[in-house]
């Protein structure tokens, strides 16, 4: 196993957009934003984020080998690392994690980093996946973890605002997975994976998904609503849901793959214009 096989193991692309999402939560709240602070928690979610992946890539390794995206994975393509040596990195990963994170902050955000890798690695990989098409609504929950972390590395007892973030994180999901599992429907229907378009088919799975944006995009004005975030972010939450829900309309009129890519990457853009409109309105 080389270094690029482990860094590979950890998926760090997903690591960062869990940090990114720790910072929207932290900088929702903090008062005044410690660019040190924010090193330190960006660090402990990688961390965090990295065991479950690593665990996600252990625990997988026999659909991986038959999917076409996957099969070169390090454990699905034969790389030779005994599998008690991963779930031993995994495990590391996460004592790192939660320690560094309840050390230098408190004991909640530990938690809520426990929390999220717990999801994603056992809720979402081990039981739900493969039995259910719901895997990734009820796993996606693992994601909204990071917003409360955040929240919780400023101040444990405002946590309202976190809260009402982490509803939206938690219904971006689907819209933006489901959209993928489009482009991969071949690919999981070859590893029997249960995913909504291999399940109900590309039309029923774009009509998911239109109906999940409209509740997600509603639930970025709950701020607003509550008057925890002003117009700047309200108005932000607005254009970039409108530009979603545009994609996602596009994509229930005409289901195919090529909509189902705009709308996987219309999902990311509209998640990190979030991220600003909340950095623009604290700014303000």
């Amino acid at each position: 196993m080389t270094l690029r096989s482990y860094v590979e193991l950890m998926k760090l692309r997903i690591g960062l957009m869990v940090a990114l999402m720790a910072v929207m939560g932290y900088v929702a709240v903090a008062d005044r934003i410690d660019p040190a602070k924010l090193a330190v928690l960006a660090l402990a979610m990688l961390l965090g984020s990295a065991s479950s992946s690593v665990f996600n890539h252990f625990y997988d390794r026999d659909i991986d080998r038959i999917m076409e995206r996957t099969c070169r994975r390090p454990l699905a393509s034969g790389q030779t690392l005994h599998p008690a040596r991963v779930l031993w990195l995994a495990a590391l990963l996460l004592v790192a994690g939660c320690g560094l994170a309840t050390a230098f902050f408190n004991a909640v955000v530990g938690l809520h980093l426990f929390l999220g890798a717990f999801f994603y690695a056992i809720v979402y990989t081990v039981w739900l996946k493969r039995r259910t098409w719901l895997n990734i609504v009820i796993g996606g929950a693992a994601g909204s973890f990071a917003v409360l972390a955040g929240g919780a590395a400023v101040d444990p007892s405002r946590w309202l605002l976190p809260f009402l973030l982490s509803i939206t994180l938690f219904l971006w999901t689907p819209s933006h997975f489901w959209s993928l599992a489009i482009l991969l429907k071949d690919d999981y229907a070859k590893a029997r994976v249960p995913m909504l378009p291999v399940v109900k088919g590309n039309k029923a799975t774009a009509e998911a998904v239109f109906v999940n944006s409209v509740l997600l995009v509603a639930s970025s004005l709950l701020p607003v609503a509550f008057g925890k975030l002003g117009w700047a972010y309200g108005a932000g939450a607005v254009a970039f849901g409108g530009h979603f829900l545009w994609t996602n309309w596009r994509m229930l009129k005409d289901p195919t793959r090529e909509w189902a890519r705009k709308n996987f990457f219309g999902s990311m853009i509209y998640l990190v214009g979030l991220f600003f409109a909340v950095l623009g309105d604290v700014n303000l």
